[in-house]
């Protein structure tokens, strides 16, 4: 399997705390991973040094063959990142957005309607594209920003808490949404998230993260196995009591 992403003993020091510590890690075609652990582990730091939003204080990633320290503006084009935070102008129609988006990453008029065309698709809102973003339901938001953020068909899409605030129904469409594109695109996905029941579901592997450093790495059933555990979330609790002991 052909690696998207390899992440080599990435450091980040602010002041007197070590946020994320010597983490490695890496991500073949195809595949999903999810980065996990409590608040304040280092999740984020990790994130937004891969995504480039962050200069490492030491190490390196590299995505698509490009390094984040030396060429970030090539990896830029080979990522995407969607935050959890992440919003979409309300005053818009959602085809208006997507045009807006598109037209950021291209002036040629047939590879623009080629992403919304491809985004239209994904998000599958249908005529709804024609209603401004203000009267969209959360859902209904989600699904759309996934699907700017994918429509370029980027190597690596990175995001955080990909459904949180979704009610069931809808966080299981963007679950399958992430496993389709994985599976039928080859698309890889680096995932954090604090639902361990989503993890379990869409996940290939995942890493689990503590005080700054990455504890452990593997495929949920070799994980369960390992620590005795009848699912993700009790291995989730015993790795990182584990730590805290240590």
């Amino acid at each position: 399997m052909n690696k998207v992403l390899e992440v080599k003993a990435l450091s980040k020091q602010y002041s007197k705390v070590l946020a994320a510590n010597k983490v490695s890690f890496d991500i073949g075609e195809g595949e999903i991973f999810a980065l996990i652990g409590p608040n304040g582990a280092g999740k984020t730091t990790t994130i937004r040094m891969i995504s480039t939003l962050l200069t490492p204080t030491d190490g390196d990633a590299i995505v698509n063959g490009y390094s984040i320290v030396k060429e970030p503006e090539k990896v830029r084009e080979c990522i995407t990142y969607l935050p959890d935070e992440a919003g979409a102008y309300k005053t818009m129609t959602g085809i208006a957005y997507l045009k807006f988006m598109a037209g950021l990453f291209s002036t040629d008029k047939n590879v623009i309607d080629g992403y919304i065309k491809r985004a239209s698709d994904i998000c599958g809102l249908g005529d709804r594209l024609n209603d401004k973003i203000g009267t969209y339901s959360r859902g209904m938001i989600r699904k759309l920003l996934l699907a700017r953020a994918v429509m370029t068909k980027p190597k690596l899409a990175i995001l955080d808490e990909a459904t949180s605030g979704l009610d069931v129904l809808n966080a299981i469409e963007i679950r399958k949404m992430i496993k389709r594109l994985a599976k039928e695109e080859g698309m890889s996905f680096l995932l954090s998230s604090h639902n361990m029941l989503e993890i379990e579901f869409v996940s290939d592997r995942v890493g689990i993260i503590s005080k700054g450093k990455l504890m452990v790495t593997g495929g949920i059933p070799e994980l369960k196995e390992r620590y005795n555990a009848a699912n993700l979330e009790e291995v989730f609790e015993r790795v990182v009591i584990e730590n805290e002991v240590h």
